[in-house]
């Protein structure tokens, strides 16, 4: 049984109103296997990188339980490099650079070994590339996990519609879900985008938490309140790590399990945004991650 998660490996520049950073690593993939890799190994890693990119980097995550035969390496070429500037709300931000270099050339492919899949985490990519690893898996994993954002509802609606259809879990903000479905309601927009195909959806909302759909159940998660946001950059992917981590671990697809894996998924997001990049992640141990989920617990609790 393994997760595999599919995404980006990339190196960012980050200015925020405390502080700037002219390269760091980033990428969907490697904040989701930070995140994931606390809670469940082995983590099976699909993406590009180029010559550029750090072998430290690989090394690091190796040691968490990260395999990377599905990361197909281009030599000659450079990695995926995003810039961006967040203003003093931190909420929202100005997209500064962005150079896909290998990542135009990215078809995954993968391994025989990938074969025993039971969790996939689809991070923010194009849908057909999303569409083509799920069709490579010649058995349907137990969970299907799908990020996407409002680039791809703009320019491939209809191809995000059809990798909707073939998803159990869709996770998107509040603004993505109103342009998903049409719907200022986040009630409404969560059954139109279920009827997509998603059987559960989770809405964040950052500083206020997160939202998950079920049928006719809702829970919402609290965020946890922080003094300062240093770096936003990453967090979703944090969370999303987080939950299929957690779900891999404890194997069972209880409506539950999915609200604790919410919370998880939030507490490991609020870590991510104490440092630049995934610094923060590289130091946390059980031990933080255990306080933090008891401060969570606090503020749900009556």
């Amino acid at each position: 049984m393994s997760l595999i998660v599919v995404g980006t490996m990339a190196y960012d520049a980050i200015e925020t109103p405390f502080g700037k950073t002219d390269r760091i690593v980033g990428g969907s993939a490697t904040y989701v296997a930070w995140s994931a890799s606390n809670f469940y190994q082995p983590i099976k890693q699909v993406s590009i990188v180029g010559g550029d990119f750090e072998e430290k980097e690989m090394t690091e995550l190796a040691a968490r339980g990260v395999a990377f035969e599905g990361v197909e390496v281009v030599k000659e070429g450079k990695s995926f490099f995003w810039s961006g500037r967040y203003h003093t709300d931190m909420n929202s931000r100005d997209t500064l650079i962005t150079d896909l270099n290998v990542l135009e050339q990215f078809n995954p492919i993968l391994p025989d070994a990938y074969q025993d899949c039971q969790y996939l985490m689809l991070g923010n990519l194009a849908p057909a590339v999303q569409k083509s690893v799920i069709h490579q898996l010649k058995n349907r994993p137990k969970l299907i996990v799908l990020d996407t954002m409002n680039f791809w509802m703009d320019i491939a609606l209809d191809e995000l519609k059809d990798v909707l259809k073939l998803v159990d879990v869709l996770v998107v903000n509040d603004g993505e879900a109103r342009q998903l479905s049409g719907e200022f309601s986040l009630v409404k927009a969560a059954k139109v985008i279920r009827a997509m195909g998603p059987k559960y959806l989770i809405i964040k909302k950052g500083e206020h938490g997160a939202l998950l759909f079920y049928n006719e159940h809702i829970f919402s998660a609290p965020a946890l309140p922080l003094e300062e946001v240093f770096d936003p950059t990453g967090a979703g992917d944090t969370f999303a790590g987080g939950f299929v981590g957690y779900i891999a671990q404890q194997d069972n697809l209880s409506f539950e399990t999915m609200k604790k894996a919410v919370i998880v998924g939030s507490a490991m997001a609020s870590f991510c945004v104490e440092k630049f990049g995934p610094e923060r992640m590289k130091e946390i141990n059980a031990a933080d991650i255990d306080a933090r989920l008891a401060q969570f617990q606090e503020l749900a609790h009556f």
